[in-house]
């Protein structure tokens, strides 16, 4: 069950940021997460994509306290998303990077401009696509802040990525760089953006996982594009 028909437990902890090391003490989203799975209590559970789940243990300490709780209706849909694809590694990145980089204070938008490229030069990497092909939304987002996608262009162009170093460090330290600079942004409601991103990469993993079995499959996107509109 990917978690989007089960629901959480009408009496649950408080959702706060960090590591509990009990649910009397608290808990954080993944926390819960493990706790509704019926694993061990952790924020690490096996139940969820190792990025989607570092994502929302992010968005969970970078959340204030008044928008926390609108995460708890969330923590049901990451359970039993997962999957070896490095598609959902570099999507949800993409996804974090493309949110963050039009709101992030102008010295965090050169590094989410070079993660954009990045991604987008794994993506190509894996759908066999030239080199330097950006989909539309990424062109767009990068034209926004022509200085900072000029510098990164010249940045990653003598720069080669093996798929092994991009999950291990890019992807998330991409997510975790998203996830602050949104945090410290100077936008109306960061909270929501947090819970849009979250709420957008738990679609986009849902969309590709399970289906490393049948890579030629593109996944339908409908969650996907239905989560971005309502962003």
């Amino acid at each position: 069950m990917s978690g989007y028909q089960a629901h959480p437990p009408e009496m649950v902890p408080v959702l706060s940021r960090g590591k509990h090391r009990n649910p009397r003490q608290g808990a954080c989203f993944m926390e819960m997460a493990s706790y509704l799975a019926g694993e061990r209590w952790s924020d690490h559970p096996a139940c969820t994509h190792p990025l989607l789940a570092a994502l929302a243990r992010d968005v969970n300490d970078c959340t204030s306290d008044a928008g926390r709780a609108r995460l708890v209706p969330l923590i049901p849909s990451v359970i039993g998303l997962d999957g070896e694809d490095l598609h959902i590694d570099a999507r949800i990145a993409l996804l974090a990077a493309r949110m963050a980089l039009p709101v992030v204070a102008a010295p965090h938008q050169q590094v989410m401009a070079v993660s954009v490229l990045a991604c987008e030069h794994v993506l190509a990497d894996l759908d066999g696509r030239p080199a330097g092909w950006l989909d539309e939304q990424s062109r767009a987002a990068l034209a926004h802040v022509p200085h900072a996608a000029r510098w990164a262009r010249g940045f990653t162009r003598p720069i080669a990525i093996s798929h092994k170093a991009f999950r291990r460090h890019s992807a998330p330290s991409t997510v975790h760089a998203a996830v602050e600079g949104i945090a410290r942004a100077c936008v109306p409601d960061p909270d929501r953006m947090l819970h849009d991103l979250l709420t957008a990469a738990i679609a986009e993993c849902l969309a590709w996982s399970g289906r490393d079995a049948d890579r030629g499959t593109r996944p339908d996107t409908t969650m996907v594009d239905a989560a971005r509109a309502g962003a």
